[in-house]
């Protein structure tokens, strides 16, 4: 079974916290997350995929941030 590191949850959990801030500076985007800090956002999945692979890090979230103008 995967264990994912202890900071993966904590700057998930960050995000959540954070939730409202976030999506107004970053609205309908990806971000990824690495120690608390934004170090990714586009609208576009892959870009912000090429930074955290550039990292060097196995485990980071990468969450988008949902305004709520989307019609499902």
């Amino acid at each position: 079974m995967l264990r994912l590191p202890q900071r993966f949850w904590e700057d998930k959990e960050w995000v959540f916290v954070h939730y409202s801030e976030l999506v107004r500076k970053y609205p309908n985007m990806w971000i990824a997350v690495l120690n608390k800090k934004i170090i990714g956002a586009s609208p576009d999945l892959g870009k912000v995929e090429e930074v955290k692979a550039g990292t060097g890090k196995k485990h980071i979230p990468v969450i988008f941030l949902e305004d709520g103008s989307h019609v499902y």
